[in-house]
């Protein structure tokens, strides 16, 4: 989403659709001013906050540059509604993003799983389909899609609820070693067999962007989440080559195993 947020100006707005407690995306990360919109009150501190429902948005028509649906479209109940809603509030040449599991892969299935269902209403396992429904009802033509690979960080006890799940303990017990060992065994099977074991969804742009890499970026850091280009890394000096090689992820300091370049274009 930074490709989107880094061309925002001072003036411009861009609306976070369903922030959750601290929102999709810090608000230094643009210069545009951030809304935020949630349909509960996680946090009464997070800035421009306004509870509502994201099909019923309080805000008049064509008054966003951009918007950012970062892993929420799939908890709408009403979900054209909601694509309706965003189509009505954006400017004509405004940009969206959107990112969505992959409910065919195992990282979502083991999410789904952990958290009895963890709110996911809406299903996607068609990226083609998938961004073809919110082109038409949002008005927005698709400019690209992203493979996005797991981190695993809703397994992590640093960021699950207390108490925590008792299932958790069936999938390592969230420690970050289990996870880091997970992502280099799972990125074995998948160069060997051809699996998606690292796989979990898809990001969409959609508008006039026209600053994407397009190659996925398969580092991901199993405490923040964060994904990392190879380059990108090295550019940091956060980068340890290797048979495995390793990463100090340069958003929240956690050291992780794997370094790897991924092969696989968008879709």
């Amino acid at each position: 989403m930074q490709e989107i947020l880094s061309t925002l100006q001072v003036g411009h707005r861009v609306l976070d659709l369903g922030s959750g407690p601290a929102g999709s995306f810090p608000a230094n990360h643009t210069k545009a001013t951030v809304i935020r919109i949630d349909s509960e009150l996680h946090n009464p501190d997070l800035p421009n906050l306004a509870i509502a429902d994201a099909a019923a948005l309080p805000f008049p028509a064509a008054c966003f540059e951009a918007a950012i649906a970062n892993h929420t479209l799939e908890h709408f109940a009403n979900l054209e509604g909601a694509l309706a809603e965003l189509k009505r509030v954006l400017k004509p040449n405004a940009m969206l993003y959107v990112a969505v599991p992959d409910a065919s892969t195992l990282t979502d299935r083991i999410y789904r799983w952990l958290s009895k269902g963890g709110g996911h209403l809406n299903p996607f396992d068609d990226a083609e389909r998938f961004s073809e429904l919110v082109a038409m009802k949002t008005g927005r033509p698709h400019a690209m899609t992203r493979l996005l690979y797991s981190s695993f960080s809703f397994l992590n006890r640093c960021n699950s609820p207390v108490p925590r799940p008792r299932r958790l303990w069936l999938v390592g017990g969230g420690y970050e070693w289990s996870l880091k060992l997970t992502q280099v065994f799972f990125h074995a099977v998948d160069r060997t067999f051809g699996t998606r074991l690292r796989v979990y969804g898809w990001a969409f742009y959609f508008g006039p962007v026209n600053n994407v890499d397009r190659l996925p970026l398969p580092n991901m850091c199993v405490r923040c989440g964060s994904a990392h280009a190879t380059s990108y890394l090295r550019q940091l000096a956060v980068a340890k080559p290797g048979l495995i090689g390793s990463f100090r992820c340069p958003q929240c300091g956690a050291k992780n195993l794997g370094l790897w370049i991924s092969e696989q274009e968008s879709i």
